[in-house]
């Protein structure tokens, strides 16, 4: 069967078009601070003198900043294992290959993933994303078509080389360590269309979650 047209436009993001927008950007009747500002106010974002200890693009969360980031994952897991994901926990060190399956390159210069020290560990990079993880999971590993999708659900430690831009970022963005909960699905490709409609799925679902935390998103 002939595939379907992506409805992602080619090119750069000067491409890139709104397709829909949820909620209204709330309006203040004073300058808002941003969530570094608050959180540093509030003791719970520690990001300023940290050179000595953890180095550039690292942050603490602590008190109220550490329990919301553990009820984020807790509220996000607890949304998509009744929809029939499988939880998962993955390995933060792969092969290079396993990478290479993903697109992304260890060796390319730059490079977001951190190598480690090939004299004492050969081929092994931190993850920068649980996908890695969950795709080398599957890798060589065969499924029974009957079990056709397969829906992951993990939340793990995130490790990114974030390199120099020449802008320097603000707050916890572009930081080089984040937890993140991923979806993950593994279809089949009889139709040619299984793909699009659980990737539909997975966006729904990201809707969902955005919308019951009351955010405005687009």
């Amino acid at each position: 069967p002939t595939p379907s047209v992506p409805l992602q436009p080619v090119g750069d993001q000067s491409q890139a078009r709104v397709l829909e927008v949820v909620g209204e950007k709330p309006v203040f009747d004073f300058k808002p601070k941003g969530h570094l500002e608050l959180g540093e106010g509030l003791d719970i974002i520690r990001q300023k003198r940290l050179s000595h200890v953890s180095g550039h693009r690292s942050y603490y969360l602590c008190g109220a900043g550490a329990l919301l980031q553990h009820a984020l994952v807790s509220f996000t897991l607890r949304k998509l294992l009744p929809k029939g994901f499988l939880p998962m926990t993955v390995p933060d060190l792969l092969r290079g290959a396993v990478f290479e399956g993903c697109g992304v390159q260890p060796s390319a210069t730059p490079s977001q993933v951190y190598t480690i020290d090939p004299s004492r560990f050969e081929d092994l990079c931190l993850a920068g994303t649980s996908e890695v993880g969950i795709a080398g999971y599957f890798m060589d590993h065969a499924v029974q078509l009957e079990n056709l999708p397969i829906r992951v659900v993990c939340s793990s430690t995130c490790y990114r080389a974030e390199t120099d831009t020449g802008r320097e970022p603000w707050g916890l963005y572009r930081v080089h360590q984040f937890t993140k909960v991923e979806m993950f699905g593994v279809t089949a490709a009889e139709r040619g269309t299984e793909s699009e409609e659980l990737l539909a799925e997975f966006l729904g679902l990201q809707k969902e979650i955005f919308s019951e935390l009351g955010l405005h998103y687009r």
